[in-house]
């Protein structure tokens, strides 16, 4: 019995000491470059956190600008494959795919991208929506109001957007600017400077936090906003996610740190890095060159929104969903959370 128990103390121990020195690399990848908010203030200090957490078993390989290849529009396909471990990339560069999260997309549905980013993370959770799960969701989130950035004039009233060209990120996106008049040109985020540059496009709809990592304080002139009591036009949902095999491999340890690093906070937690880079990325244009398209003109906005908000409902009811109850839901989570 002495023996016998002395074994298993040994054994105990040893497979304490293989999980502790037990190390994983993980392979991160994303479409900016590394001067970008989401590299610099969100990526590294993620990753510096759960090496700090699990003393060094867990270390992070970060490549960003699509260094390992491949386009924005196919970085989820990469983490769901496992061609890398960790990605951040906007769902709505596959159009379509994703439809039960594009509810955040809509116009006028978020005020500031913390508050947004906890009920984007809600929203899943509550309405079991199952279009994540062949990867391990780290995190969800928005960035802050997306504003008007061009080349040739200021948006002051609707009229202005007639003919103009105007990048823009997402499906639904697309539909509102074409609504409101605009011609829309969807591409990634990525692609912004140069056709700015080429003039294939007139402008830009994006927040201010990505206006100096795509020179967009250099290539646009104008930079219209619109009023701060009212609601963003628009915001763009990401997805912060992990290859499902590659979690599984952890250890309960280091899933632990994993867990203790995702989920509603963490979803806030970006969601206030956005915004508070949005300061920044504003303080890069002239105070001159800045608008503000005022609530009494945006009245007229809404109208052209409900049109987008009233067909993607629509849109949601032919594939089986409740549109109108997940539009409720996620005006409610973004209220509430707006509240606290």
């Amino acid at each position: 019995m002495r023996i016998l128990f002395a074994l298993t103390i040994i054994v105990a121990f040893l497979s304490g000491c293989s999980e502790k020195q037990e190390s994983i690399t993980l392979k991160v990848h994303h479409m900016l470059p590394p001067k970008a908010t989401a590299h610099a203030k969100f990526l590294v200090p993620w990753c510096d956190k759960i090496a700090e957490e699990s003393e060094g078993n867990i270390k992070c390989e970060i490549y960003p600008a699509m260094q390992l290849g491949g386009a924005p529009g196919q970085l989820y396909d990469q983490v769901r494959d496992g061609v890398v471990d960790v990605t951040w990339t906007v769902p709505g560069y596959s159009a379509g795919r994703f439809p039960s999260i594009e509810a955040f997309e809509l116009p006028f549905m978020m005020r500031t991208s913390e508050a947004s980013s906890k009920a984007l993370w809600s929203y899943i959770q509550d309405n079991n929506i199952d279009e994540f799960n062949d990867v391990h969701l780290l995190g969800v989130h928005v960035h802050g109001p997306g504003y008007f950035h061009m080349t040739n004039k200021p948006i002051k009233k609707l009229e202005d957007l007639a003919g103009q060209k105007v990048r823009a990120p997402t499906r639904l996106t697309n539909k509102y600017l074409a609504a409101l008049g605009a011609t829309p040109v969807g591409m990634p985020v990525p692609s912004v400077p140069e056709a700015l540059a080429k003039g294939v496009i007139d402008g830009a709809l994006v927040p201010y936090e990505i206006v100096p990592a795509i020179k967009a304080n250099e290539l646009t002139k104008f930079h219209s906003e619109t009023d701060h009591d009212e609601n963003a036009i628009y915001t763009t949902t990401f997805v912060f996610a992990m290859n499902k095999e590659a979690y599984a491999r952890l250890t309960p340890r280091q899933k632990e740190i994993i867990d203790n690093n995702s989920g509603l906070e963490v979803s806030g937690w970006i969601g206030k890095v956005f915004s508070e880079a949005d300061a920044a990325g504003k303080g890069t244009v002239a105070v001159d060159s800045v608008n503000t398209i005022s609530a009494t003109e945006l009245t007229r906005w809404k109208n052209a929104a409900q049109t987008v908000t009233d067909a993607w409902i629509s849109e949601m009811n032919e594939k089986g969903k409740n549109g109108l109850a997940l539009v409720s839901s996620a005006k409610a989570l973004t209220e509430k959370f707006n509240a606290q």
